[in-house]
């Protein structure tokens, strides 16, 4: 592959990864921002905040799987690059193209639903018990791509999905799972934000559930 054509494929791999971002957030601040203007009842904003990340995501991971492997996430990315998959400039761009594609989704959310563009969030997700539940939430994620794939890679989609759509029952912290997300939820102050002061010990737990995922699925692969 000649040095442009490197370039340009380059190019649309960080575009997927800044468009699959930017409306996996969309989707996720979105539709916590439509159930709350339906529904005061914390269960039905949950079920359709839940059902509709499923969704959207299975069908976000269909379009970009195949140009960037749709990650729309620094963690997945970073356990590619431990798996040798990604390169250290491959790594950093795909990162800083999700960080910059969560921020977008999350602003054009709140500007669509006619709320201030730039708002932090006061919703506090503190304790280690929430901690904890990130680092089970990021694990599990990571085992079901770092796994179905091995099976059929067109699996991965519905299997993320599917597994997203559990995760936010099953979780206390309702699986972020994903810094990137963390970040963008940061800048909603709607059901699905998260306070600034919780983000950080949220990506730390998220980061270290995606590398005990790593160090298992090499414990699975070995001989």
């Amino acid at each position: 592959m000649c040095i442009s054509n490197k370039r340009n494929w380059q190019l649309k791999i960080y575009i997927s990864e800044y468009l699959g971002t930017m409306f996996l957030l969309m989707v996720v601040v979105g539709s916590g921002i439509m159930g709350q203007s339906l529904s005061d009842n914390n269960v039905l904003i949950l079920l359709a905040n839940t059902i509709a990340t499923g969704a959207g995501l299975t069908v976000l991971i269909w379009i970009f799987g195949n140009i960037s492997g749709a990650h729309f996430n620094p963690a997945v990315s970073f356990v590619m690059y431990a798996n040798g998959e990604l390169h250290t400039k491959e790594l950093l761009g795909y990162s800083l193209f999700q960080l910059a594609g969560a921020v977008t989704g999350t602003l054009l959310a709140n500007y669509i639903f006619g709320l201030d563009l730039f708002q932090l969030s006061t919703n506090p997700r503190t304790g280690i018990n929430l901690h904890i539940s990130e680092m089970i939430a990021t694990f599990g994620l990571l085992l079901v791509i770092l796994r179905v794939r091995t099976v059929k890679s067109e699996l991965v989609a519905p299997a993320v999905g599917l597994y997203i759509t559990s995760a936010y029952w099953f979780t206390s912290s309702t699986s972020f799972a994903n810094p990137a997300v963390t970040v963008g939820r940061m800048l909603t102050d709607t059901f699905t934000g998260i306070q600034p002061e919780s983000v950080l010990l949220f990506i730390v737990a998220q980061f270290i559930g995606a590398i005990l995922a790593f160090k298992v699925n090499k414990l699975l692969e070995a001989d």
